[in-house]
């Protein structure tokens, strides 16, 4: 095979996807939103990073005469997790906290009475990667999702000319894509 540089970039279509264009929105339960619903609309400009999904299939294996014989299994959806930078108002913190403490109270040990039923503690959250003309390009969906875990963020004096950022890991019941299943698609360009 021989090197050929030009080859390799006319299969680099528009000159690849870039990783910084993309945008994270979610809606809060409503049982979490307070006043006018800011955390909702702040979320989307202060999420600093996220992932696309991956996918993964479980396997079933079944041992016959000394062989293993493999199956496929079920779907298995990973945990996801983003970066939040923290404003000295602390809305989304505060809101996640509300969040995690609607689901189980810290002295009660209990399920507040606002969050009885799934619907009621769970949210749906799109992440959009764009294109370097400002298209949206593709489109994932991740829905039925709770928080299960908001990190600490660490205070130090030494911590000069930085913004505190800490991050949440949900749990979901599945993701679609706008090329993988029932969301729409994105809106393209015109040709």
């Amino acid at each position: 095979m021989t090197f050929n540089i030009n080859a390799f970039r006319s299969r680099l279509q528009s000159d690849g996807a870039r990783p910084n264009l993309f945008e994270v929105t979610m809606a809060f339960p409503a049982t979490v939103v307070t006043g006018s619903g800011a955390v909702t609309q702040e979320f989307k400009f202060m999420c600093k990073t996220a992932q696309l999904p991956g996918a993964s299939m479980g396997s079933v294996v079944v041992p016959y005469f000394g062989r293993e014989v493999k199956f496929v299994g079920n779907r298995v959806f990973a945990d996801w997790t983003v970066t939040i930078i923290n404003d000295e108002d602390f809305i989304i913190k505060n809101g996640f906290e509300r969040w995690l403490g609607g689901m189980n109270s810290h002295v009660g040990n209990r399920r507040n009475v606002a969050f009885a039923s799934p619907t009621s503690y769970t949210s749906d959250a799109n992440v959009v990667q764009f294109g370097k003309t400002g298209f949206p390009i593709k489109n994932y969906q991740f829905v039925g999702m709770f928080p299960i875990d908001v990190s600490p963020i660490d205070v130090d004096w030494g911590s000069n000319d930085t913004i505190e950022e800490f991050t949440v890991t949900f749990q979901y019941q599945y993701w679609l894509s706008n090329t993988t299943d029932a969301i729409a698609r994105p809106a393209s360009r015109s040709l």
